[in-house]
């Protein structure tokens, strides 16, 4: 049997501004060990909505979270916040990269806060990151010197610093031209099949949702079809 990493149960979500609105509709959903899954829908059926409330940083709604088998409901913002940390990676459209800080040092950010390695170990691990992505020839520059590619390459190394469960992004590929594009699905794919990563991605890119194990279809605020590609 597959190891759960995420499970999403009778999720429902609404905005009360000024009138309710419901956003996510029963939204049920299982992410497996190794699974690389691509959300994908029309701009405002919920994708992005779904991905904050999954990754923990909403917690107005109803319904049941459960990240590596632990009920994400009535937790402290301490607990949540330690959860994001641990268990999660982030990787969104913009890099959010530090320029007062050096590549390697960007990398580290996730991984000092954990406190759970000496700076040392911290820094030995972001070069890893970095030499598994091709960049480690970067690690001292400022981000502000790296090409768009490069700089996103840098923010999933960020991403994997803490080696989470899951990464989660939200059109990670949006801002880069088609060969980036094909580089950061590379790096996902190799993820996923040679480290067992598991993966959430957000996309408009049908071309790279239809090489990936799952594509999560949204209408509306609801699942309405899953497809598993292989």
């Amino acid at each position: 049997m597959s190891e759960l990493v995420l499970e999403a149960r009778n999720v429902n979500k609404y905005f009360h501004d000024p009138v309710t609105n419901q956003v996510l509709k029963d939204v049920n959903l299982t992410i497996e060990k190794g699974v690389f899954a691509t959300v994908m829908g029309k701009s405002g059926c919920g994708k992005s909505t779904l991905l904050y409330i999954l990754s923990t940083m909403d917690t107005e709604y109803e319904g049941e979270l459960f990240i590596d088998g632990v009920n994400m409901r009535n937790r402290t913002e301490k607990e949540l916040a330690r959860v994001r940390n641990e268990k999660i990676g982030f990787v969104f459209q913009f890099h959010y990269l530090l320029n007062e800080f050096s590549v390697i040092r960007n990398v580290m950010l996730p991984g000092l806060k954990l406190e759970k390695y000496s700076e040392k170990e911290v820094e030995h691990k972001a070069y890893e990151k970095l030499k598994l992505l091709g960049i480690e020839s970067e690690a001292l520059k400022k981000p502000n010197h790296l090409s768009g590619g490069q700089k996103q390459r840098v923010a999933i190394a960020r991403a994997l610093i803490n080696d989470p469960l899951i990464i989660m992004g939200d059109e990670p590929t949006g801002n880069l031209d088609k060969k980036n594009s094909e580089v950061v699905y590379e790096i996902f794919n190799e993820l996923a099949e040679r480290y067992n990563q598991s993966l959430l991605i957000v996309t408009h890119d049908p071309e790279f949702a239809n090489r990936t194990h799952r594509i999560i279809e949204m209408v509306d605020g609801a699942i309405t079809n899953i497809v598993k590609m292989k």
